[in-house]
């Protein structure tokens, strides 16, 4: 059937040539597609100009600025994106999108593509330290996806993972592990519960809102001194563990006097009940009357054991203050009772991980020391 020479969907053959615009650019028809500019440029379509205005682009009311906006929606490059049904900006929120998930997030680059070790996974996220994980697996109180849960195991992002049947939020990512430096009184307890109601060093720490302290070794209820707290099970672990030998000294107060044969004793090293033990170095520190103070370092952290060092030689210890924790010193201006956190280069530093790129304050405040906190512990 032949189609009416007046038909709107197909103007005169004779219109449908090319305009000849060499007067008006300055330059011979049918250029180059990088030589015409980008508002006049022709569609890919070879049919597009069939729907075309004959009469040219014409801009809305509104001046010049409907040009910029795109001029005739049917010869915009994003047409088919609005004949998709696409808001226009959706491309624009795309890309926003894109670069928000690309870098916008902080932990977006150090997300784990391969599953990681249930222990580690749980350590990381403040759970427990990896050695109190593994007792948990035993005794069945992790499950993942709803099965018990193996020594050994690994999971992923898509893995469900109870503990005492509640459900533990994971993040995949590397995060920055928080490190508390606490001067510990006399007449605290390590411990977040104590039978006999006395007071724990738990009650002076700032409330986390995921996670848990964990605290660093142990200290006795008559000791004082340098205590550290994590929220990463993996540096608790790594700062705690017999084979990385993180050497602790304390300062000890003797009744009494060493004598040669007695220090060297100490230094060679002696039987106790659970086995040989000694120190690294000993120095004496001077004293008045019968009170004489030693400085003392071991690799170790069993329980009382520079106590029972000293009374294994038949000298008693009447205080006893740690002042340093592997490359951790005791500031001397944290007094007991108090506590700090340690800033967050110095935390990754001391978790073997890669200090954060942060963007370089300009402002004097960062250049003051850490900031010390006292906190009243709660009456029971």
């Amino acid at each position: 059937m032949s189609r009416k020479p007046n038909s709107p969907l197909r103007p005169p053959q004779k219109k449908s040539d090319p305009v000849d615009n060499s007067d008006r650019f300055g330059r011979a028809p049918r250029a180059r597609r990088e030589d015409v500019h980008a508002d006049d440029a022709q569609p890919k379509d070879p049919n597009a100009h069939l729907n075309a205005d004959p009469r040219g682009v014409r801009s809305p009311r509104g001046g010049q600025a409907g040009v910029r906006q795109g001029g005739d929606p049917a010869r915009r490059p994003d047409a088919h994106k609005s004949a998709l049904g696409q808001p226009d900006g959706s491309e624009r929120g795309a890309r926003a999108r894109t670069a928000q998930g690309q870098g916008g997030r902080r932990n977006a680059a150090g997300a784990l593509s391969e599953p990681e070790r249930l222990q580690k996974v749980l350590a990381q996220a403040g759970v427990g330290s990896r050695r109190e994980i593994e007792e948990w697996v035993l005794a069945g109180r992790i499950s993942v996806n709803g099965l018990p849960a193996a020594l050994g195991q690994k999971i992923g992002p898509g893995d469900r993972v109870k503990v005492n049947g509640k459900l533990v939020p994971l993040r995949f990512s590397q995060r920055s592990p928080r490190v508390l430096i606490y001067h510990k009184p006399e007449g605290e307890i390590v411990s977040r519960d104590d039978p006999d109601g006395r007071p724990t060093v738990f009650e002076r720490l700032p409330i986390l809102r995921k996670g848990r302290w964990l605290a660093v070794g142990r200290l006795d209820f008559n000791t004082s001194g340098l205590l550290l707290f994590t929220n990463d099970g993996d540096l608790a672990n790594r700062l705690m563990h017999p084979r990385y030998e993180m050497e602790r000294e304390y300062a000890v107060r003797v009744l009494g006097e060493l004598n040669e044969e007695q220090a060297k004793s100490l230094v060679e090293g002696l039987q106790l009940a659970d086995g040989p033990a000694r120190f690294n170095s000993l120095r004496n520190e001077g004293g008045e009357g019968v009170n004489h103070w030693y400085r003392v370092t071991i690799s170790e952290g069993r329980n009382r054991e520079v106590r029972r060092m000293f009374e294994a030689i038949g000298l008693t210890v009447s205080r006893l203050m740690r002042v340093r924790y592997g490359t951790v010193e005791l500031p001397a201006r944290l007094k007991r009772g108090m506590w700090m956190e340690m800033p967050e280069a110095e935390a990754c530093q001391l978790a073997g991980l890669p200090a954060p790129v942060r963007e370089v304050p300009k402002d004097e405040r960062a250049k003051r020391p850490p900031k010390m906190h006292r906190t009243t512990p709660t009456t029971r």
